[in-house]
């Protein structure tokens, strides 16, 4: 694994996709996602491209999708919230008035791809029903794939609390025919760019995802 540079954006040596994380500080991703630090303490917020401090807290948990997309577009690629903003315009989020600060629903496969085909020229496909030979079958064909998976696959040496209600890119295979995957909620630079065999990676995946090409 490439080594974390403590920065903002690292490249993954082998496929030269951006490591990023949906958390503006990559050191506290851990902290933030296990409950011990309140994200709206994040030091570094502003650079996810959020206008107000309270926005950034209340939609930094949901934005795994657009990481996946921030990263399939490259170094280049507009700021999390530019993306954010954009895949709201066509109604790959929603957002409900129950409670106090309502809640927020998504990425919804079918605009977001949308989205991604009309404002960031990518061809990208829905698979509302995907296998793990698909995937690679997929990525045989020169695509990215994101994939739903469970937020623990960051953990994948623990059994699998279920599958899906996270994303992940996947961008190749490994040496050893598994998969390399971009993990925006990994808690350091070996769960954030990692490779994962097939029969580990299986138990934590949806059956489902978008691919880019």
């Amino acid at each position: 694994m490439p080594p974390d540079d403590g920065g903002r954006v690292s490249l993954c040596s082998s496929c030269r996709v951006p490591s990023l994380t949906q958390f503006a500080s990559p050191e506290l991703v851990g902290p933030i996602v296990y409950g011990e630090f309140d994200r709206a303490a994040d030091p570094a917020w502003a650079e996810s491209g959020a206008a107000t401090l309270d926005d950034y807290a209340r939609w930094c948990g949901h934005l795994c999708g657009l990481t996946c997309l921030r990263m399939a577009l490259g170094p280049s690629a507009p700021s999390l919230f530019e993306l954010r903003d954009g895949a709201l315009k066509y109604g790959a989020y929603t957002e409900s008035a129950e409670g106090a600060a309502g809640t927020i629903r998504g990425l919804i496969y079918a605009p977001f791809a949308e989205y991604v085909r009309e404002v960031h020229g990518v061809n990208a496909t829905v698979h509302r029903h995907l296998t793990v030979d698909e995937i690679t079958g997929l990525l045989d064909e020169g695509r990215s794939v994101m994939v739903s998976v469970h937020y623990e696959i960051r953990r994948p040496q623990r059994p699998s609390p279920g599958r899906g209600g996270h994303l992940v890119l996947v961008t190749g295979r490994a040496a050893d025919g598994g998969l390399h995957l971009h993990n925006p909620s990994g808690v350091d630079a070996g769960t954030r760019t990692a490779d994962m065999s097939l029969s580990d990676f299986e138990p934590f995946f949806a059956g489902r995802g978008v691919s880019l090409h």
